[in-house]
């Protein structure tokens, strides 16, 4: 699987609040899409299409353990985040719910807003076209891709309701 697109670059220990702003809880998940980073970056609805990267540093999504914020950045198009580091239960949502999150030592230092990125699952490589510097990503096992491949793990289950499996 390989993922290209625009990057959206954001610092360390972004939290689940400036994800999904508070405001917007009761409204459907399209809603809260339209509003995601608006507290620390609230052009980004603006700039942001479909299909674009979120490249950040250490501890991305932090706080809430509510699916909310991944779900609402998949909605809003988001085609992979890379991360210097994830919040735990961030990283096991994203999984969940199909949305890529690749860990990639060193991306901050390497990517800038705007630059275009190749996020490349299968030789777990990110490439900045923008520059042309080739980054490693941190081992993604085999399982975790076949869930990303099939949409999540509740697709995943459907498919194989005997447990995880390769096949």
């Amino acid at each position: 699987m390989t993922y290209e697109g625009t990057a959206h670059t954001f610092g360390d220990n972004v939290n689940t609040d400036y994800i999904t702003p508070t405001d917007y809880f009761s409204e459907p998940i399209e809603e809260i899409a339209n509003h995601v980073f608006e507290p620390i970056m609230p052009d980004f609805h603006d700039r942001f299409e479909s299909g674009d990267v979120i490249v950040a540093g250490e501890n991305f999504g932090s706080g809430s353990s509510r699916e909310t914020a991944p779900k609402a950045l998949q909605v809003a198009g988001v085609s992979v985040i890379v991360a210097e580091s994830f919040a735990r239960i961030f990283y096991r949502n994203g999984v969940a719910i199909g949305l890529p999150v690749v860990i990639c030592p060193g991306i901050t230092d390497a990517v800038s807003q705007g630059d275009n990125v190749i996020v490349d699952f299968d030789n777990q490589t990110v490439r900045n076209e923008t520059t042309g510097e080739n980054l490693e990503t941190e081992p993604m096992p085999e399982e975790i891709q076949s869930i990303y491949e099939i949409g999540g793990l509740l697709a995943h289950y459907e498919q194989h309701p005997e447990g995880l499996s390769l096949d």
